[in-house]
């Protein structure tokens, strides 16, 4: 049996959410691999396309689609435009987030609610609007969602991304349940200390990535979360629906604070 058909996704149609960089990247590369025509969906047209050209040398379509995300009256529109593309989905990843680092007491509304759209609000209406996608087809799916470690356990100095990311996990387990009647399956993925174009943004972000802090002593890659995101939307996953996938090296099965920030940090969250 070869590669390829163990998978099941040859000739399968993929929408990658966030797909021109970084772990996007690697998912939307690695499903080309596997078979997949991939449509890449980002916010920077330049980074779509030059991904889905990279799709493309490997044989397969690659569509650029260039739209916000955080704009929930587009989203739909994003997925119709990606049915017109490639005639149908039949998998999609979905993967945007970020952190922004402080303690609650610094937390405004604006920042709350920034970070709740960027990392669980959007999340509920691409993959609705995928799973409706699906469901007019009467076809089977997959969905894949990106948590985060940091949904898991407490998280200083970045405790509403981690409250987001623990209701990303809620609410892949509640479409898990619901959906399953049309054969959609729905899993997340929670990363660890994963090496990408954003790693190093912040200073708070440079200290707390140690890789003496993860059992496995080496942060993860972009293409350990692809390959992950590979799997659940593969064949070799066809039993596993609503679950949460840890990559990460090891990190939760110890009793550290996920993101590792050195217990002095814990100063600033003084009101």
């Amino acid at each position: 049996m070869t590669e390829t058909s163990l998978l099941g996704l040859a000739g399968k149609r993929a929408l990658v959410f966030g797909g021109g960089q970084g772990m996007g990247e690697s998912t939307a590369i690695l499903l080309a691999r596997a078979g997949c025509d991939v449509a890449v969906l980002d916010v920077v047209a330049e980074r779509a396309e030059s991904v889905a050209a990279s799709v493309e040398k490997l044989g397969r379509r690659g569509v650029p689609v260039v739209g916000d995300v955080l704009d929930p009256s587009g989203i739909a529109a994003l997925v119709k435009q990606t049915e017109k593309e490639l005639g149908g989905i039949d998998a999609m990843v979905s993967i945007v987030g970020a952190a922004v680092f402080g303690p609650l007491f610094d937390m405004t509304p604006e920042v709350f609610d920034q970070q709740i759209n960027l990392n669980l609000r959007y999340f509920f209406f691409a993959a609705r609007e995928t799973a409706r996608s699906m469901i007019d087809r009467g076809e089977p799916g997959t969905i894949v969602g990106i948590a985060s470690v940091d949904g898991q356990r407490a998280s200083p100095m970045r405790g509403v991304y981690g409250a987001a990311k623990a209701g990303l996990i809620s609410l892949v387990q509640t479409m898990a349940v619901e959906w399953a009647p049309h054969h959609i399956r729905v899993n997340a993925i929670a990363p660890g200390h994963i090496v990408t174009p954003r790693l190093y943004d912040t200073p708070q972000r440079a200290e707390g990535y140690s890789n003496s802090l993860i059992p496995m002593r080496a942060r993860g890659t972009t293409d350990d979360i692809g390959k992950a995101a590979l799997f659940l939307s593969s064949d070799l996953s066809r039993y596993v629906t609503g679950i949460t996938l840890d990559v990460d090296g090891g990190l939760l099965a110890q009793n550290l604070f996920p993101v590792g920030l050195p217990a002095a940090n814990l100063e600033n969250t003084r009101p």
